[in-house]
């Protein structure tokens, strides 16, 4: 059994990796569908701001690693191939390093094409300005409060760094050469 991690920057391709993955029969579990169904039960708006307020809560609430623990509680549970979405908070990435057989993979591209991705998809979060979205991200990319995101953090503690600046048929190539070096361990 293999887990995958993917941290990464906003709209760098995280969603488009996970996608390559099933195809190759990962199982998905995802922070942001964890963090939605909490915002959903509070009744809450389900945007940025909400996401960024629960999922800090969450882990003040119970742990730094919180999210990403039940999230791996469930993806050991299944006993299959499995890829966990999104870890942003570096005590994730320390919780998921004592357990084995876990690699972790981070995304980035150019901020520039990474809004066009967010604008293209159009999902309830995304909805912004570029104004609005590189706020938003340096919110996310670091922070003292250890319960907070941490994106550069994560990305620094990556055993795999892919730039997604180019094609989707770029990234499937990248994506297939990094499942056969797993697949060989």
């Amino acid at each position: 059994m293999t887990i995958i991690g993917i941290t990464g920057t906003l709209g760098a391709g995280k969603g488009t990796i996970v996608e390559l993955l099933r195809e190759k029969g990962f199982l998905h579990f995802s922070a942001r569908d964890f963090i939605v169904q909490k915002i959903e039960k509070e009744g809450l708006e389900v945007n940025r701001d909400s996401m960024t307020l629960i999922g800090n809560r969450l882990r003040e609430e119970h742990s730094p690693s919180y999210i990403i623990e039940s999230l791996y509680s469930q993806a050991k549970e299944s006993g299959k191939n499995s890829i966990i979405e999104s870890v942003r908070n570096p005590m994730e990435v320390e919780f998921l390093r004592q357990k084995e057989d876990f690699i972790l993979i981070a995304v980035d591209a150019d901020i520039r094409i990474r809004y066009q991705r967010i604008v293209q998809r159009k999902s309830s979060t995304d909805n912004v300005s570029f104004e609005t979205f590189q706020k938003n991200e340096e919110r996310e990319m670091s922070s003292n409060d250890i319960n907070a995101q941490n994106l550069i953090s994560c990305i620094q503690k990556a055993d795999i760094l892919v730039d997604n600046s180019g094609t989707i048929e770029d990234l499937k190539y990248k994506i297939e050469q990094i499942w056969k070096k797993i697949e060989k361990k």
